[in-house]
């Protein structure tokens, strides 16, 4: 029988083989989290700490021949000399808009209709009080012939002294009273007439027609909805129906300081660029110096007309306007072509010239040809930028394409 000391050392616990199954996933978790947290710090030292400082400038448009022929420049806005915001005579309900925006309209054209139920009801009635003023005329002619014949047949028996004097006087009575009424019937008539060619005039005045052709520029109003000449308070009447616009009328006026006012005279040569198109000279002259002055801005309004039309131009665009000296450019001039950059955003390599553009605070390489250089800071570049780009002029360190920078 075994001795009960050895059967009570075996009860012993190893603790040197002992490992806790617990915290075995610890260590790869915590190797993991390690590499995440190198990851993310070399990505955030990437995208800050290693972006460059550089200096930047914009691709502009070279100075045209008429810029340079310049004396004074003025920017302003495109405006109509005519147009109207077309309403009604009378307050209504419309039934029809005939127009949508950017319709061409001509003069007399019918826009739209308004509810003419009881203008075409006093119509009718007008009508009929017209024709019945007619009819008492013929039946007071009919009795104005008897009571003629009557009158003749008396006198001619007073003459024979057949008859006594005063039946006489009673039918030259009788005849100078349906006289009477002969006339006060053909008034009727006259005052029925002119009563239908007012009821015609309001039936007429429900259908609105535009007062001269040109081009619709706003639709003010809708079927349902009430319009009246004048304001009726709220927001439920509406005071027009559209606006016109005649496009042969548009020009240009911009406000001149009033210091630099003697360099404008009627008749001088302009050139006008849209905003809209920064390369299209147009040419304009001076229509008329408006003469008063702004006493807030200290400025002299000039209105300038455009020597040709064109479907480009629209009203309220901007402007800008050069007038022109004495010397006008010659008339098959071309203006340059391309963009002007400053000598030092230039770089050059094997591949040739090419320069930095800078989009969403990184930049690009972008090869360029070259013009002639203006001066010994500025070159013409003909192709690979266009206006409004933004360049490095210099930078802090070397760059390299989708490098991230940092403008000043």
């Amino acid at each position: 029988m075994a001795d009960p000391a050895d059967r009570l050392s075996e009860l012993k616990i190893d603790r040197s083989a002992y490992q806790p199954a617990g915290r075995a996933w610890l260590w790869p978790v915590l190797g993991i989290a390690f590499i995440a947290i190198a990851i993310i710090t070399w990505y955030l030292l990437d995208r800050t700490g290693g972006a460059i400082d550089v200096e930047t400038e914009i691709a502009r448009r070279p100075p045209s021949a008429a810029a340079a022929n310049s004396v004074l420049d003025a920017s302003g806005y495109v405006t109509a000399r005519r147009e109207a915001t077309v309403s009604s005579e009378v307050t209504g309900k419309v039934t029809e808009v005939l127009i949508e925006e950017g319709m061409s309209v001509e003069a007399g054209q019918i826009v739209a209709r308004l509810d003419d139920t009881t203008q075409r009801a006093q119509v009718a009635l007008s009508k009929a009080q017209l024709q019945s003023a007619r009819a008492a005329i013929a039946e007071v002619e009919a009795q104005l012939r008897a009571a003629r014949l009557e009158r003749d047949r008396l006198r001619e028996l007073v003459a024979r002294k057949l008859t006594s004097t005063s039946s006489v006087d009673t039918a030259e009575a009788s005849f100078d009273a349906l006289a009477a009424r002969l006339a006060a019937a053909r008034d009727n008539v006259t005052v029925s007439e002119k009563s239908l060619a007012l009821a015609q005039d309001a039936l007429d005045d429900m259908t609105i027609h535009a007062p001269f052709g040109g081009m619709v520029v706003s639709k003010n109003a809708q079927p349902g909805e009430m319009i009246s000449p004048i304001s009726a308070g709220g927001g439920f009447t509406r005071t027009g129906i559209c606006t016109i616009v005649d496009m042969d009328s548009l020009e240009i006026e911009v406000d001149v300081n009033e210091a630099y006012i003697q360099r404008v005279k009627p008749g001088q040569a302009v050139s006008a660029t849209l905003d809209a198109y920064p390369n299209w000279q147009i040419p304009a002259d001076v229509i008329a110096i408006v003469p008063t002055a702004d006493r807030q801005k200290a400025t002299v309004r000039v209105r300038i007309g455009f020597r040709e039309r064109d479907e480009r131009i629209l009203r309220d665009m901007g402007v800008k306007v050069a007038f022109l000296g004495s010397e006008s450019p010659p008339t098959d001039s071309k203006d340059p072509q391309g963009v002007m950059v400053s000598s030092s955003a230039i770089q050059e390599d094997a591949d040739g010239p090419y320069v930095w553009r800078v989009s969403n605070n990184r930049v690009e390489r972008r090869a360029v040809v070259l013009g002639s250089a203006a001066d010994r800071d500025r070159v013409l570049v003909l192709d690979g930028l266009q206006t409004g780009d933004t360049i490095v002029r210099s930078a802090d360190a070397p760059l390299r394409a989708g490098q991230d920078v940092i403008t000043k």
